[in-house]
């Protein structure tokens, strides 16, 4: 048996309100052509469809299966003439998005899964990419969009926006040698074993860049490429990690203290390119994903760690008199090393 798609579409309009006549108007079809068409699939179905009366018509057994598959059959056949017409279309160069480490960790992907769902024409290609060489990209007209940090944007003659706090921040295994803290300098962190992102990356270059020659000895446990690696060792207690506060899933249980040196606050700016593409409908729109990103994304609070109830305060069962002095917890002596 084949079914015509306009009988469907009619049959499923008439469901919808309830009458012919209301379903023929949707279809622009007269009454009677509308009650002929549906005649006409009954005939062919072998069974009645529907159940009329004077206040309107409603569905029989037969008639809500046949609805049922119809909406099925109308959706895929969109589909497929969505999926075939899309290659009659000349295809448009993906869209160049650049952004830094922290920026690629979760701002940048939360944008492109809610940007992507929505414009299943457009294609993005995202790269990470430290602020300079996205900010000679943007103005060789090499891309269309970046996240920079502003420390390093001054100046650049391109047009930006603020997009987002992204200060450096300590991290600790949930009721470790943090607890209790809400802040501390890079030296005091130093003082004990830390856990690193490669030397090669725009975090570790940014820090040692701030540094300089009054860096303290530390000594890494070890060093990764992958900053939610990073987080996810320093949550388990390896060492402690300096990381971007907007890197953190605040649904995570560990210790953070803000980084109370100056350099370690920084902001995200979103630049624009001075490529052709700049004031197109595709980039804007992907400039409004990356801010609603932006604003939607919780930041981890100072001193997260857990509560009482999840795992008992280190200093629950001491004696007054055992409790430990003011700075970092004293259950972890800072381990001796050799300055590298």
């Amino acid at each position: 048996m084949r079914y015509d798609l306009d009988d469907l579409r009619l049959f499923l309009h008439i469901l919808t309100e309830g009458s012919i006549t209301a379903g023929a108007r949707r279809m622009h079809l007269s009454l009677p052509s509308a009650s002929a068409r549906v005649r006409s699939l009954e005939h062919h179905a072998g069974v009645t469809l529907l159940i009329r009366g004077r206040r309107g018509v409603r569905p029989t057994p037969a008639g809500t299966t046949l609805a049922r598959h119809a909406r099925d059959v109308l959706d895929r056949t969109a589909r497929l003439e969505s999926a075939v017409a899309s290659y009659s279309r000349p295809m448009a160069a993906p869209l160049i998005l650049l952004g830094g480490g922290s920026a690629m960790h979760r701002l940048v992907p939360q944008a492109l899964i809610s940007f992507l769902r929505a414009h299943p024409d457009t294609d993005v290609t995202a790269s990470e990419s430290r602020t300079p060489r996205t900010l000679r990209k943007l103005a060789d007209g090499e891309a269309d969009l970046g996240v920079v940090l502003d420390d390093e944007a001054g100046g650049c003659g391109l047009r930006t926006e603020p997009l987002g706090d992204d200060s450096l921040v300590v991290i600790g295994q949930a009721g470790g040698v943090l607890a209790g803290r809400t802040a501390l300098t890079y030296h005091e962190a130093a003082e004990h074993p830390l856990v690193g992102l490669d030397a090669d990356s725009s975090l570790c270059r940014w820090i040692e860049k701030h540094l300089g020659p009054h860096a303290p000895a530390v000594r890494h446990r070890t060093t990764v490429t992958d900053l939610g690696v990073l987080i996810s060792l320093a949550a388990a207690g390896v060492g402690l990690a300096v990381v971007p506060r907007r890197a953190i899933d605040p649904r995570q249980s560990l210790e953070v203290c803000e980084l109370q040196e100056r350099w370690a606050r920084r902001r995200h700016l979103l630049a624009w390119g001075v490529t052709d593409r700049a004031t197109s409908t595709a980039t804007a729109t992907l400039a409004e994903h990356l801010r609603q990103a932006g604003q939607s994304e919780p930041l981890a609070p100072a001193h997260t760690g857990t509560t009482p109830v999840d795992r008992p305060s280190p200093t629950a069962d001491r004696p007054p008199s055992a409790a430990p002095r003011a700075g970092l917890s004293t259950g972890q002596a800072p381990a001796d090393r050799a300055p590298r």
